[in-house]
């Protein structure tokens, strides 16, 4: 009798789906996958390059061997039961969906694998390095074993493969001010839920790996009341359309006063505890957005309990947003689970509510009239011109999220400043001279005296262009077919804007590695010089078209009177360790937090901030008590005006 067959295990189908996948074509390249990966013989073999192609290659990938596919997994720790035979159905419909997918001349871009395309290519952090390597390599060379080559070619614009997902990568200003700016209509759409994720590997293990869907951060934890991840339609105009009345050119202003104080309050706490230099930027980060957006005091430490909420919903959803953190992101059926089958999905709605609560508290306690504390701020502006009918929600989470975005990323930015002074001593000489000339040194900075600080503007500007907060844009989705240099950009792909390669590019910016705020300037040192498609900023941390960041006036703001009073009372000079050796600190270690939205800043690093002069603490004395009678006066005049409205 003959022994009945035993079926694969789903483990088993998995791995053989993928290897019937790997010869779906006869003659395929690797790219350069992962070369820290374990390495098998090559097995497949490569036609040899075309020899009628001409443009540069470099070789970047010289090993003898591939990758090893990581077919070594253990889907029980990622699926259980029913969800395995999902896992399959989904890989298979995705084979097919490919195979049969119409190919059109979409713009180019690295040899992927079957079916999964690019995904392996892509690091899990810093992507942005990656995706500039391929931007500033035109033309890449890929070597296997029996010695063909294969040569492909990418530029200002080229397009990936994620799994069936088409992703067109912008890298030069004037294809982004093309395609986001002037063609906003089509590309100010985020992306939208999926029916398969993707399988990806980290280095570590194989994981399941989502490809921007925003199903847990857009839908369960925020309701799509987050800007960034909220889709381009009628709630989305709306919160912005409120957003920038309370925070365009003319409304920020207002808050230029609180701005100064806060400044003065950052040098002095910076000078009494030099060592903690990092926290105190941090506090002043969250003090300024916080009076500017709720009208409230300065607080004391950047662990104010207050602080410390918002800055865990902004954590919460940036960790929400990160590829493969919910399964829900891979098979958004699961949706529709019942909290009882999903704990995943009733810790969402809880944080949804409790989020809600605590920013309807703030919205109540900055605009409280009974109590006669009405100040000018964001939330104050925006009930009372109730700016598109907002909800109350909907301006409680306009709000909140404001304050998030704003702290870290203004925080980030004054850190890069410190260390920009740190590695470059003679733009801090060449600041201070300035600041001296213009404003002496019986008193500090205001923003009268912005117009005659050309070289601290330039500061600022090349502050944010040489190290940006974010450095990807956060993935847009095109509303429709579209062609752009005979290229095509299918309905439904994603676009990628990358900062990085736009903020670093040689030919617009010579010398791009290296802070030069002279670049900003023209040969008499006192005109404003700032390249194309920028909008007057200088460079392209802020984005492009309908989704540039409403807060970069106040942004500007900030850190302007920032930088200023801080290079009018201190010198950034070296620290050394116990050895008595000079601390240099790394210019291109950074803090990545994310890969969807990624704030990057700086690593820790040491350094000291000395007085320039003895008599800088009286100043700051005088100028903290001056600039909160200057506040108050400014209180007073608002709640006038608000009177006579009424």
């Amino acid at each position: 009798m003959n022994s009945p067959s035993v079926l694969p295990t789903c483990d088993e189908q998995v791995k053989m789906l993928y290897e019937r996948l790997e010869g779906m074509s006869e003659a395929w390249s690797y790219a350069v996958i992962r070369p820290d990966l374990p390495t098998v013989p090559v097995v497949a073999t490569a036609p040899q390059a075309s020899q009628g192609l001409s443009r540069k290659s470099t070789l970047i990938h010289t090993s003898t061997s591939l990758p090893a596919l990581p077919f070594h997994f253990n889907m029980e720790s990622l699926l259980v039961g029913p969800w395995k035979t999902v896992a399959l159905v989904v890989l298979v419909a995705l084979a097919i969906r490919i195979s049969f997918k119409p190919k059109r001349n979409l713009p180019p871009g690295p040899k992927g694998l079957p079916v999964l395309g690019n995904v392996f290519q892509l690091p899990k952090t810093q992507q942005f390095h990656r995706l500039t390597e391929w931007k500033e390599e035109f033309g890449m060379t890929f070597k296997l074993q029996s010695n063909p080559t294969f040569i492909i070619h990418v530029g200002p614009v080229f397009s990936l493969n994620l799994a069936g997902q088409t992703m067109v990568v912008l890298n030069s200003h004037k294809v982004a001010g093309d395609l986001l700016d002037r063609r906003s209509t089509i590309y100010s759409d985020r992306p939208r839920s999926g029916l398969i994720g993707v399988l990806s590997y980290d280095g570590s293990g194989s994981h399941l790996q989502s490809i921007y869907r925003f199903i847990m951060v857009g839908e369960i934890l925020s309701r799509y009341l987050a800007i960034p991840f909220c889709g381009y339609g009628d709630l989305w105009r709306k919160m912005r359309k409120a957003a920038h009345e309370g925070l365009n050119i003319r409304a920020s202003e207002v808050y230029q006063p609180l701005q100064e104080k806060e400044a003065a309050i950052l040098v002095d706490n910076m000078l009494k505890d030099p060592n903690s230099w990092d926290d105190q930027l941090q506090r002043s980060a969250a003090s300024t957005v916080l009076t500017a957006v709720y009208g409230m005091e300065s607080i004391k430490s950047k662990d104010d309990p207050l602080v410390a909420q918002i800055n865990d919903f902004g954590q919460r959803v940036t960790r929400a947003a990160l590829p493969g953190a919910y399964l829900v992101e891979i098979f958004p059926v699961m949706r529709y689970l019942p909290e009882a089958l999903a704990p995943w999905k009733k810790e969402g709605n809880e944080w949804f509510r409790k989020d809600t609560a605590m920013f309807k508290a703030l919205l109540d306690e900055a605009h409280n009239k009974n109590a006669g504390q009405v100040k000018p701020s964001f939330v104050a502006t925006l009930i009372e011109r109730k700016s598109g009918q907002l909800s109350t929600t909907e301006a409680a989470w306009l709000a909140g999220q404001l304050f998030a975005a704003g702290f870290e990323t203004t925080a980030g930015a004054l850190t890069v400043f410190i260390l920009a002074m740190r590695l470059y001593p003679n733009v801090m000489k060449r600041a201070q001279a300035e600041i001296d000339a213009v404003v002496g040194r019986d008193r500090l900075p205001t923003f009268e005296d912005r117009d005659h600080l050309p070289y601290i503007r330039a500061i600022v500007k090349e502050v944010l262009r040489w190290r940006p907060g974010v450095p990807l844009g956060v993935p847009r989705r095109a509303m429709k077919d579209d062609f752009y240099e005979g290229y095509f950009i299918p309905e439904g792909s994603l676009v990628m804007a990358n900062i990085w390669a736009m903020n670093h590019d040689p030919a617009m910016f010579p010398d791009h590695d290296e802070f030069r705020p002279e670049r900003f300037l023209d040969e008499t040192g006192t005109v404003d010089v700032v390249p194309a498609d920028t909008r007057n900023q200088g460079h392209f941390s802020f984005g492009f078209g309908r989704r540039i960041c409403v807060g970069l006036n106040l942004a500007n703001q900030a850190l302007f009177i920032d930088i200023a009073s801080l290079l009018w009372a201190a010198n950034i000079e070296p620290a050394y360790d116990e050895t008595g050796a000079e601390i240099i600190p790394s210019r291109t270690e950074f803090v990545d937090k994310g890969v969807v939205v990624v704030h990057s800043r700086p690593v820790s690093f040491k350094c000291n901030i000395v007085p320039r002069s003895e008599d800088v603490t009286a100043v700051l004395e005088v100028a903290k008590t001056k600039f909160t009678t200057i506040v108050s006066g400014v209180l007073l005049s608002y709640r006038q005006q608000e009177e006579e409205e009424e």
